[in-house]
């Protein structure tokens, strides 16, 4: 019940004018400690006792998103929705800056455009300082004109969407709304005034024709040629804001074309070094592999040369050991026959080795065989028998 609008509020803009918020911002705003406690069973008269408490103003802080004690004042302004006379006197207050802003920022959500533009721009006028609490929960140092200029020119304002409201170079132009009327234009026609008068004590005679066309000239002609050049001059700085606009939102596009640019480019070159390692590790493995089998082949070489040179090295020792003792065996001295028992004691050895021979195949008729056999016998081989 106590979030319900006010059963005798009117519609603003077709719908509720809570709805004017979003429903994420209204959700938290209900949830909000200080809507509870400080904002329960205000009407229209106490309200102002709540805005006059006011020190700073800002829509939403810190990680959570809490709402300030302004955007729930402004909720429950919408909620009872005061009437249209107590909502000027607050923008027309001079002594609280914040129930003035706090006015100003209600009338531009509910509000019509002429409204708007009528009440709020004199506040341009206004150059006192506010303290703005920004989204991570600083303060920062802003005026009243910045925010109503913020309010006519913004789509966004206290993370509140506003309504979309026509341009003044429209409602002029449909005669809804009055050129605006310059606070500094008497100042002007002041200056003018002093002038004229001391052009007239000097009595230069060069502007004599000039005092004339100052005497004769029309008060209403000179207000509407004064507005005009106003409207000008503002007609000139909304087309300036636009074109600033267009040219920032261009120069923060190409950045971010620029900057995507830049970081296809370093992943490419990340891609291709990275296959580039990948090669030379590929590379560099199956050169590893390559040198490897290199090294067990000559190894294997290696192992055979030796090998064989031992066994030839071996072949040769028993060979020359085989000569020597045949050497040996020819070189002996026979003995002579019938020298008594020496001579009956040899013979059976004679007769052995005669065996010997015949049976180890080196008297055989072929040279070749028989040279076979004596190198079998020399390393205690069977001879051949052929």
């Amino acid at each position: 019940m106590a979030n319900r609008t006010d059963p005798l509020a009117k519609s603003i803009r077709g719908t509720n004018p809570q709805n004017l918020v979003e429903k994420i911002l209204r959700s938290k705003i209900y949830q909000n400690t200080y809507w509870k406690e400080q904002c329960f069973g205000l009407t229209a008269e106490t309200l102002v006792d709540k805005a006059m408490e006011l020190d700073h103003l800002g829509g939403t802080h810190g990680g959570n998103r809490k709402p300030t004690p302004f955007i729930c004042l402004v909720m429950k302004m919408l909620q009872i929705q005061p009437d249209k006379e107590i909502v000027v006197e607050f923008i027309k207050n001079p002594e609280y800056k914040y129930v003035r802003v706090l006015g100003a920022f209600y009338l531009r959500l509910t509000g019509t455009d002429v409204d708007v533009y009528h009440y709020l721009e004199p506040l341009y006028n206004d150059y006192r300082k506010l303290r703005l609490q920004l989204n991570d929960g600083k303060f920062t140092l802003t005026h009243v004109d910045e925010f109503v200029d913020e309010l006519l020119t913004r789509d966004y304002s206290c993370d509140i969407a506003l309504p979309r409201i026509k341009k003044r170079l429209t409602l002029e132009a449909i005669g809804t709304l009055e050129p605006r009327r310059s606070a500094l234009e008497d100042d002007f026609e002041e200056d003018e005034e002093k002038d004229e008068e001391d052009q007239l004590a000097n009595g230069i005679d060069s502007v004599d024709l000039d005092k004339d066309y100052y005497r004769a000239r029309s008060p209403t002609r000179d207000r509407d040629r004064d507005r005009k050049r106003d409207s000008h001059r503002y007609r000139d700085r909304d087309y300036a804001r636009d074109r600033d606009y267009d040219r920032e939102y261009d120069r923060d596009y190409g950045r971010g074309r620029d900057r995507d640019r830049d970081r296809d480019r370093e992943r490419g070159r990340d891609r291709h070094r990275l296959r580039d390692e990948d090669d030379y590790g590929r590379e560099r493995d199956r050169e590893r592999e390559r040198e490897g089998r290199e090294r067990e082949r000559r190894d294997r070489e290696r192992g055979r040369r030796s090998y064989s040179r031992s066994r030839s090295r071996s072949r040769d020792r028993k060979d020359r050991d085989g000569d020597d003792r045949r050497r040996k065996h020819r070189s002996a001295s026979p003995k002579r026959r019938g020298d008594g028992p020496e001579e009956s004691r040899d013979e059976p050895k004679k007769k052995k080795e005669k065996k010997a021979k015949k049976d180890d195949g080196t008297d055989h008729p072929d040279p070749e065989i028989a040279e076979q056999n004596r190198l079998r016998a020399s390393l205690g081989l069977k001879p051949l028998k052929l």
